[in-house]
């Protein structure tokens, strides 16, 4: 006969007893049965483990992502602080261009002004004196002054009633050649037209002058104020050195 081998069993025993002495248990718990309560103990804890793990890894992600958008917004803004400097600095160069232009402009305009003023402003304002704006045939006084003595060869010019408040006025374009007095005259006034006429302007009252030797003067302008009523101006008008009746310029020019 062959011996039968017989296989050893370990197990446990559990013994419940209540507080009352009632109701005791008693379990066999195998070895085989513990080992699987074990394993399952370790899979529960392996998986809170993982559940921890990928918890705390996503925080760690999330906060990376946190700190890269910071990084990254900083550095836009870094950026954008860089743009306005440049900004900044290329209105300034345009600014100081535009003062220096400016400054340019100002020189320049003060010194056609000061031209302008003593007659040299250029080959421009020449060629405005046309020899038909120069012919001397406007009326030398600016009110509606009566001629009351005519041109005769004793006396070469006429004679015009002037006014309170009125102005002695250039006839024509020209050049102021002569201011001074001449026998009965405390005030007598020349202009050359360039283009062989010459005026005169005699005036037996004293009176205020408003031009002087040199000026450059347009048709109209004002040579001297009239203090008052019954005063008399005496004009003349030179042809190439020779006195002519000033009413046949007037009558000419129509």
């Amino acid at each position: 006969m062959r011996r039968r081998k017989h296989r050893h069993k370990e197990s446990f025993s559990v013994l419940l007893i209540s507080n009352t002495g009632q109701n005791a248990r008693h379990y066999h718990v195998g070895a085989s049965c513990l080992r699987l309560l074990a394993v399952l103990a370790l899979c529960v804890c392996a998986a809170f483990g993982w559940m921890a793990y990928r918890y705390l890894g996503a925080d760690r992600t999330t906060a990376n992502y946190v700190n890269a958008s910071e990084v990254t917004r900083e550095s836009e803004l870094l950026d954008k602080v860089v743009e306005q400097e440049k900004s900044i600095q290329l209105l300034k160069e345009e600014n100081e261009a535009l003062d220096r232009r400016l400054e340019e402009l100002t020189t320049e305009n003060k010194a056609l002004l000061a031209a302008a003023k003593t007659g040299k402003a250029g080959g421009a304002e020449e060629e405005e004196f046309s020899a038909d704006s120069a012919y001397p045939s406007r009326y030398p006084y600016s009110e509606a002054g009566e001629v009351f003595q005519k041109f005769s060869e004793s006396a070469p010019y006429v004679s015009i009633n002037t006014k309170e408040n009125g102005s002695i006025v250039a006839a024509g374009d020209g050049t102021v050649t002569y201011i001074g007095a001449d026998g009965d005259y405390p005030l007598v006034i020349e202009i050359d037209h360039g283009n062989g006429y010459r005026t005169r302007y005699m005036l037996p009252q004293a009176a205020e002058t408003l031009c002087k030797a040199g000026d450059r003067v347009r048709t109209g302008d004002a040579l001297a104020a009239v203090g008052g009523d019954n005063q008399r101006l005496d004009y003349q008008v030179f042809q190439e050195g020779k006195a002519i009746d000033p009413l046949i310029v007037f009558e000419a020019k129509g």
